[in-house]
């Protein structure tokens, strides 16, 4: 069939997804008006575009036209350049510069704007600061338009190419003409699926190397990214097979096999065998692991600068140093920490872990000792100060994260001025923080790594804290005498029951841990506007110091189900401020609560950094995000970095404490049901934690304390010389 071609001015849109970019529009040109459908490059109403397919008859809504390619086209009159410039396309002309613009230019606007700019300046209200953006904005549009053109013919959507030229720039067209697969690596949203499709059109055969060894790295990638360091090589070779469908036969098994062993050659890849198995990873997560080891004990071997009458230190002790009696452990772990280099202190909630902290800090202040406390998110060192007094910041912070060279400043070269750091909420650090922050911790200084390590492992690749404890290599103090002030809380006690393998129980006079049977999922919705309207005033707790915390992102109460309710619960937005942005399954409005969902060193906010919607701009199509004092601008093609926030996977909300905590759990849970998260979530509340669901939902959660086991060997190598090759 032979395909035809209609040029028009985008009149509306009917319909268009950020994610992928189809669209429905109408398109109008003198001869006719027309609904176009397809994934259009461009959808701003007011547009100029060319658009190539054919004509289809829709069951439903008629004639249409199906449009296989799409491009921009420069309009001709002044009217279609006043509805194009308006459209918000190019940054910093909106409709009232527009309109200046096309009244002092006409049609000849973007001429001036590419040729001679300075005219520019003789537009009201147009200054030497604007003009230089508009410019600077144009020659980007005139750059992306040509990427977006050859992207769209390989498949790509307008929004991915956005996102594949800000990474690239001009050199996007040649990085995916090189190597395709770099896309899925390097750009936020970008799968294997979609770079291998891309591979396959610019002409990669699915039998390529390249394609092959693109496929293996993938597979090590994904399960770093499920917390495993390793993968076994039997397993890893099914994957890819799979992945690539590759044929499992001579042919398919050779092509694989010829590819492992390019990538190992090359020094890529790294090989462990242990216990007569064979395991794979990248030959970065080996070095990451093996030297955390190597750093651990260096460490131990070099002197401290400090030393301590430890005689002295355990009679204040004993007589209660400060006017506050401390238990035999609580003792002991203080001791411990003054002589031992490496030291880990965990335990449950109220075992008194914040108790030790303030008290080894008065003795290093009355030694004038030098440390610096830090833990791994805002939130996690924002609560360390606010229990110890003294300053505390986030890791990243500590070690001075650069995004201009993606590196963190301090290092062997450049180590932290202290002889003693304190590190809270351990047992959310992976591998590489781990390695950074050993890295930057110099030689005679102490080191202490404070967390529960019941709680769910770290979100990141590895398990820190674990094989750091059962290796044995360093001293570790794990506290479970609950002191008596911690009894009084059904929280706490609860929370160490499930710990326990024990049901929750709720007893008379207690009121901070509330129990809602429920066996319909459907009247979850109705639950929590009782919760917020009723439950949580009587508290006097208000909503934004809530969290309504579920272990899964999909279904009738996940994440995404429940936020846009509790979004159109909470935040009611009066009418002439009601400026919103809309990206995915989201419609963002002032005052959202948002969480950044990966880790983006540009702007310095973190995976699962929390904030607040402080304001949208419709017109550049961005919005204000607050993180404490910290304000962070997104572009709409960066939305896909951020959710809402009123209900968050309880992976997520590791390190966090809100004043109220309420948890949906039912069976449709079934597979996330484990011990280690109803505790994890149960242990974010701080005044009221309410528990929604079924109670064999709970039991099964209670019951199922077979954690699924990460694959690394840290642990071997803090215990044996163990080595890849």
């Amino acid at each position: 069939m032979q395909t035809e071609e209609l040029v028009g001015t985008v009149e509306r849109v009917l319909f268009h997804n950020e994610e992928n970019g189809y669209a429905v529009i109408v398109l109008s040109s003198p001869q006719q008006s027309a609904v176009v459908c397809g994934y259009l490059a461009s959808v701003y109403a007011g547009q100029c575009v060319q658009v190539q397919g054919n004509w289809v008859m829709h069951p439903k809504f008629g004639k249409q036209f199906e449009a296989t390619q799409s491009s921009v086209v420069t309009p001709t009159t002044a009217t279609g350049m006043l509805a194009y410039l308006s459209s918000g396309l190019i940054k910093g002309i909106g409709p009232v510069y527009a309109k200046r613009m096309v009244e002092a230019f006409g049609a000849d606007v973007l001429e001036v704007i590419d040729k001679e700019p300075a005219r520019l300046l003789q537009v009201p209200g147009i200054g030497e600061k604007r003009c230089t953006a508009i410019v600077a904005a144009w020659q980007d549009q005139k750059a992306m338009s040509h990427v977006m053109v050859f992207l769209q013919e390989k498949g790509v959507s307008p929004t991915y190419a956005v996102k594949i030229y800000k990474k690239y720039k001009d050199d996007a067209i040649a990085v995916m003409l090189e190597n395709p697969y770099r896309l899925a690596e390097d750009i936020w949203g970008i799968g294997f699926a979609t770079a291998d499709g891309m591979a396959q059109k610019i002409g990669i055969a699915t039998d390529s190397p390249q394609r092959c060894r693109a496929g293996i790295i993938h597979c090590i990638k994904t399960a770093a990214g499920d917390g495993d360091v390793y993968i076994e090589l039997v397993l890893l070779r099914e994957k890819v097979r799979e992945l690539l469908n590759i044929a499992d036969d001579e042919q398919g098994k050779g092509l694989v096999k010829r590819a492992l062993h390019g990538l190992h050659e090359d020094g890529t890849m790294r090989l462990i065998t242990w216990q007569e198995q064979h395991f794979v990873t990248m030959a970065q997560y080996y070095h990451t692991e093996k030297s955390i080891a190597v750093l651990i004990k260096k460490l131990h071997d070099y002197a401290p600068i400090a030393s301590f009458d430890i005689d002295v230190v355990y009679t204040q002790l004993r007589a209660g140093a400060q006017g506050i009696e401390l238990h035999e452990d609580q003792q002991r772990a203080i001791i411990t920490a003054l002589q031992e280099k490496v030291m880990v202190i965990t335990g449950g909630p109220g075992t008194g872990k914040t108790t030790i902290i303030k008290q080894l800090l008065s003795f290093l202040d009355a030694y004038t000792i030098k440390y610096m406390l830090a833990a791994p998110t805002g939130r996690a060192a924002k609560r360390m100060s606010q229990s110890t007094g003294r300053t505390a910041i986030t890791l990243h912070r500590l070690l001075e994260f650069d995004p201009a060279t993606m590196r963190f400043v301090k290092n062997e070269s450049d180590a932290l001025t202290t002889d003693f750091l304190i590190v809270d909420e351990a047992s959310m650090i992976d591998i590489f923080l781990a390695h950074a922050l050993l890295k930057a911790v110099p030689r005679h200084a102490h080191i202490i790594f404070i967390g529960d390590i019941d709680q769910l492992p770290s979100v990141g690749a590895g398990n820190f804290l674990a094989d750091l404890i059962a290796s044995n290599a360093v001293m570790c103090m794990r506290l479970t005498t609950i002191f008596r002030q911690a009894h009084n809380s059904m929280i706490i006690t609860n929370a160490h029951r499930v710990n326990g393998g024990e049901f929750p129980k709720m007893e008379r006079g207690h009121h901070d841990f509330v129990y809602i049977k429920e066996e319909d999922p459907e009247h979850v919705q109705e639950h929590l506007a009782h919760i917020y309207k009723n439950t949580l005033p009587r508290y006097c707790i208000a909503s934004h110091n809530s969290i309504v915390l579920v272990p899964m992102n999909r279904g009738i109460i996940g994440t995404q189900n429940l936020n846009v309710y509790l979004q159109n619960l909470l935040n009611k937005i009066p009418a002439d401020q009601h400026a919103t942005l809309s990206y995915g399954a989201y419609t963002y409005s002032v005052g959202d609560r948002v969480m950044q969902i990966r880790n983006n060193y540009d702007k310095l906010v973190f995976n699962g950094d929390c904030g607040t919607v402080q304001s949208i701009d419709v017109q550049d199509r961005s919005m204000m995000v607050s993180f404490g004092s910290y304000e962070v601008s997104y572009e709409l093609s960066e939305l896909d970095e951020l959710v809402l926030a009123y209900a968050v996977s309880i992976h997520k909300s590791q390190g966090s404490e809100y004043d109220a905590v309420i948890i949906p759990l039912f069976m449709q849970h079934f597979v996330l049901l484990q011990r280690n998260l109803l505790y994890t979530a149960i242990t974010r509340a701080k005044k009221v934690c309410i528990l929604i669901g079924q109670t064999k939902a709970i039991a099964v959660a209670v019951k199922n304390n077979k954690s699924i086991k990460r694959v690394t060997f840290l642990q071997q190598f803090l215990t044996t010389d163990l080595a890849a090759r």
